[in-house]
């Protein structure tokens, strides 16, 4: 199960979260989030080195993954490169032509192997019907709570209405998910389920990850390192 943990800024705790042998390290680069990271020029101190954290070897190669809404691609190429990102994450309003002009100009030498996540806001059943469109351009979708705000509302929808997804690319389970649902996790089963977003309901404050408590979380759910 792939174990992401988004809305992360601070270098030495995103190395704390990371030696913990998660999959995904997430940074949000809307400026409206609370967790916002702000721009700087090689993104130095923000996140370790994949295959060393303090200067000893971990093993994990943690991805990681930047989280926009609604950019500009020359923004999103820009933090693409500076912060050697695997993965893009789209949290608005994003077309799939966006993507796929975006995808264009970032494997054409730039960040050859960077990979797409769109996410999906989920109130209804109908809302899965928006995955159609994006299913030949990215490579996870994301399943959040449908709210006012864009993600970390801390509040969850009902996963049942995920068993109407019938598309081919794997989903990661987000919103709301807290240190208590590890039980709730387990019993979730769906052939394109991959994984899990972890973020405002692991927090000290928001952008503050409390590395304890997704270290008994992930022991809880069977998926310690």
């Amino acid at each position: 199960m792939i174990i992401k943990v988004c809305g992360m800024r601070c270098g030495e705790n995103i190395a704390e979260v990371a030696s913990l042998g998660v999959d995904f390290i997430g940074l949000i680069f809307w400026k409206h989030s609370p967790r916002y990271v702000k721009m700087i020029p090689t993104g130095a101190g923000i996140i370790p080195d994949r295959t060393s954290i303090d200067g000893k070897c971990t093993g994990n190669e943690v991805k990681r993954v930047g989280v926009f809404v609604d950019d500009m691609a020359q923004n999103i190429i820009t933090r693409a490169v500076n912060y050697r990102l695997d993965y893009i994450q789209l949290h608005g309003n994003e077309t799939p032509t966006f993507i796929k002009n975006l995808r264009a100009t970032l494997c054409n030498d730039i960040c050859p192997n960077i990979s797409f996540i769109k996410s999906i806001s989920v109130e209804s059943a109908e809302d899965l019907e928006r995955c159609h469109e994006y299913e030949d351009c990215v490579e996870l979708f994301l399943f959040d709570t449908r709210c006012k705000c864009v993600g970390g509302s801390g509040r969850q929808f009902d996963w049942s209405i995920l068993q109407h997804y019938k598309g081919k690319k794997p989903f990661l389970l987000s919103g709301g998910i807290g240190p208590d649902d590890a039980e709730r996790i387990r019993s979730f089963h769906h052939p394109a389920f991959a994984g899990i977003d972890l973020n405002s309901r692991f927090e000290a404050e928001p952008g503050l990850k409390d590395a304890d408590a997704i270290r008994k979380f992930m022991e809880a759910l069977g998926n310690a390192r």
